[in-house]
């Protein structure tokens, strides 16, 4: 596994045939708020002192292959996505503070629909491994002047006091094999809201990783020492 800090990730993926991807059904196993018992996880449920990589709120279990990349805004030096990269797709994560009574995912799923249909998009509702999911659709261009699509796929996931938000792009938009492996990394997902309080959707904070010993590492197979890269501007 890799580590980097550096240039954002695309939230969308250039493929104008991803909308006829099958739904796909949603985890049987629930705990609160409609979280599959499988994970994401809230950091009381997991013993997370070895295997871990800590970004602060969000935890990463590593895997052959992957490419962790920190999203910094230039301007406060504020860590604000986690990107991860796999096998040519990605899956940026950012974890929010939530109010204990009630989730966010209703509410963010119509902001993001709204947002899609004021840039001209198209967003369509399916029922995915974590529940109701949307695959986002922009019209672009691409480099050769024709017009285009920027499709994602976004997850979201309540938990308590805390919400998980995905976004996939690239090839795993379309292709299933690819999607497993990053839902798969989405379900191992651990976060840790913190005692802070927090008002509803404010990001809850990430960080450059801690040094840790080698031999927490050891069953990271691919693993590489983090490496800093050079900073963006904004989060698109």
């Amino acid at each position: 596994m890799l580590f980097g800090r550096g240039k954002n990730a695309k939230l969308t993926a250039e493929d104008p045939s991803v909308l006829g991807t099958p739904q796909r059904e949603a985890e049987p196993d629930k705990s609160g708020f409609g979280r599959p018992s499988k994970g994401p996880f809230d950091a009381s449920e997991k013993d997370t002192a070895v295997g871990y990589v800590d970004l602060g709120a969000i935890l990463i279990r590593p895997v052959e292959g992957l490419q962790i990349r920190l999203e910094v805004e230039e301007a406060t030096r504020r860590v604000v996505a986690v990107t991860l990269d796999l096998n040519g797709s990605s899956l940026q994560l950012q974890a929010f503070a939530a109010p204990r009574s009630a989730g966010l995912w209703g509410e963010i799923r119509a902001q993001i629909a709204q947002s899609v249909a004021s840039q001209g998009g198209t967003v369509e509702e399916i029922e995915g491994s974590f529940g109701p999911e949307l695959i986002a659709k922009l019209p672009t261009s691409t480099a050769d002047g024709r017009r285009g699509y920027r499709v994602a796929h976004f997850m979201g996931v309540d938990g308590p006091r805390w919400f998980l938000r995905g976004v996939m792009s690239g090839s795993a938009v379309m292709d299933r094999a690819g999607a497993e492996e990053l839902e798969e990394l989405f379900r191992s997902v651990v976060v840790d809201r913190g005692e802070a309080p927090l008002p509803p959707s404010e990001l809850l904070p990430l960080r450059l990783p801690v040094d840790q010993p080698q031999q927490e590492q050891a069953d990271a197979p691919g693993f590489a020492a983090p490496e800093r890269g050079p900073e963006i501007t904004h989060l698109g």
